[in-house]
């Protein structure tokens, strides 16, 4: 078999010191950190939409990348070199796991029954070739946003035939996904929002929204697939709304529609940019639910109101997504799937490695300084002593929901209550900086 990226051998851990591009400095696959190895924590993943499947084409230019795998149709011989380029790019970077589409592995045909068929064909051989190199799918989905059809939505498309449609097509992918060992299955709903409220019906939208999801939590019972099923919250874009806008919409969502503890979140980096958060709150938002699932691991450009899913090369960001993860106690069905495409002037196959080198490292790092952070104390001995007060008779009164108005105005009524402690905010800062920064700069 021709090899698709005969270039590079494997990309191997030589240390910080290193000067090789193929070399990691710091994702050492099997060291342990924190209790755990670092494969184990991280929880890799290769997505094949962006790694396979993304021409770096924008709305102002054609494509640009060179796959000189792929000849650009999407005949099943072209299908089946795409899952052998891909499966062998993962064994040479190290990726224990992939996500992807159902339209990125299979294209659609003329009816679903046609799609379906080419899908079960070229997902039995990628089935066969993940199997054989260890390799392990972390998530499936459907593609529900790119053919014509979807053009006002899936699951909250006004048209029933468009929503039956799209029911279908995960019934189908959710198959598949079960078939291949899946341990997640994402709902993105690239389209489920509105341009406009003169020709939307809002909550007629959300119900039926719902509707699907509960009938993927049904057949994901009758299937016997014991994956997670995740909803991935996303504000805007292509949509102008879109109704899974951030991690508290979503929710507020699966509450109320008696989805909670069903359906847990899958988080992106870069829809949290665009919803004006950073990646830290909306982990926190889902974490505090006791729902973070998963993690979409890219970066965006705060200042572009564009979902351009770059790597995720930031090593301050990576610790910083790495400290919640180790809070929550680490993934169990989830994982860091790497979301993110090369810029378009990042045209070679090589760049498709840099990309995931240095996010690797990126995370790697992000993983060390997390474990170190919380190793060290200080930051949440100080948020500790900045609750104190919580911790006492009265505190603990009114978080069990003893305590009253009338009781707490007679408390307080004579008081001169001053200004509380210090936030230190300078400080911690300053703690940050030294725990991540300094020792290894010394070092």
């Amino acid at each position: 078999m021709q090899q698709a990226f005969p270039f590079v051998d494997r990309v191997r851990y030589e240390g910080p010191a290193t000067r090789n591009p193929f070399a990691f400095r710091h994702y050492d696959a099997d060291a342990v950190v924190a209790g755990r190895p670092m494969r184990d924590h991280l929880r890799f993943a290769a997505c094949y939409w962006h790694t396979m499947r993304n021409g770096l084409g924008d709305p102002f230019g054609m494509p640009t990348a060179a796959m000189p795998w792929d000849d650009g149709t999407d005949s099943e011989g072209n299908c089946l070199r795409r899952v052998d380029a891909f499966v062998e790019f993962l064994e040479k970077c190290g990726i224990d796991r992939f996500c992807f589409h159902d339209r990125d592995v299979a294209p659609e045909l003329g009816t679903l029954r046609e799609s379906n068929a080419m899908l079960d064909r070229v997902a039995a051989h990628l089935k066969a070739r993940a199997d054989a190199a260890g390799k392990r799918l972390l998530w499936g989905t459907a593609c529900l946003f790119a053919h014509p059809r979807y053009m006002a939505g899936a699951a909250t498309s006004p048209d029933v035939r468009v929503f039956a449609h799209a029911c279908a097509q995960v019934k189908h992918a959710m198959e598949v996904t079960h078939r291949l060992g899946g341990e997640g299955y994402v709902f993105w709903g690239g389209r489920e929002g509105y341009s406009s409220l003169l020709n939307r019906d809002m909550a007629r939208d959300l119900r039926h929204l719902a509707r699907m999801l509960q009938m993927a939590v049904d057949w994901k019972a009758e299937l016997g697939f014991k994956g997670t099923l995740y909803v991935e919250p996303k504000p805007r874009e292509p949509s102008v709304h879109q109704y899974d806008f951030d991690a508290a919409t979503v929710l507020g969502f699966l509450r109320e529609h008696g989805l909670f503890g069903k359906v847990t979140l899958n988080i992106e980096t870069n829809h949290a940019t665009l919803a004006a958060h950073d990646m830290e709150h909306e982990l926190r938002v889902a974490a505090a639910a006791g729902a973070l699932g998963s993690i979409d691991a890219n970066m965006g450009t705060p200042n572009c109101g564009w979902d351009t899913d770059q790597y995720p090369t930031d090593y301050s960001l990576a610790t910083r997504v790495m400290e919640v993860v180790l809070s929550t106690g680490g993934f169990t069905t989830g994982g860091l799937n790497f979301d993110a495409k090369r810029r378009r002037e990042s045209w070679s196959p090589e760049d498709l490695f840099h990309g995931h080198i240095a996010s690797m490292d990126a995370f790697a790092f992000g993983l060390k300084a997390a474990a170190a952070l919380r190793a060290d104390g200080r930051l949440a001995d100080a948020l500790r002593r900045r609750y104190a007060a919580w911790d006492g008779e009265l505190g603990q009164r009114i978080e069990r929901g003893e305590a009253s108005f009338a009781e707490l105005e007679r408390l307080v009524a004579d008081e001169r209550v001053g200004s509380p402690a210090s936030g230190m905010q300078e400080r911690l800062e300053d703690t940050w900086n030294a725990v991540v920064w300094d020792a290894r700069t010394a070092r």
